[in-house]
């Protein structure tokens, strides 16, 4: 099983969409409108589990 880290090199803020979409294989800009849709309904909800994940997933470099 792979372990979730954020991504290094394919990171806008704080790479942690850019490590879903290399580990589950997807896209990350997908993942990244999606998150902008879902952004719209949840608001600052999603923005603080985006910054304690940005905190609790290690970087790609670190692993």
């Amino acid at each position: 099983m792979k372990r979730l880290k954020r991504s290094v090199y394919d990171r806008k803020i704080a790479g942690i969409l850019g490590g879903l979409g290399e580990n589950y294989n997807i896209d990350p800009n997908l993942l990244r409108v999606i998150f902008l849709i879902l952004f719209g309904y949840f608001g600052i909800f999603l923005l603080i589990a985006y910054i304690v994940c940005s905190f609790i997933i290690p970087n790609e470099s670190t692993v």
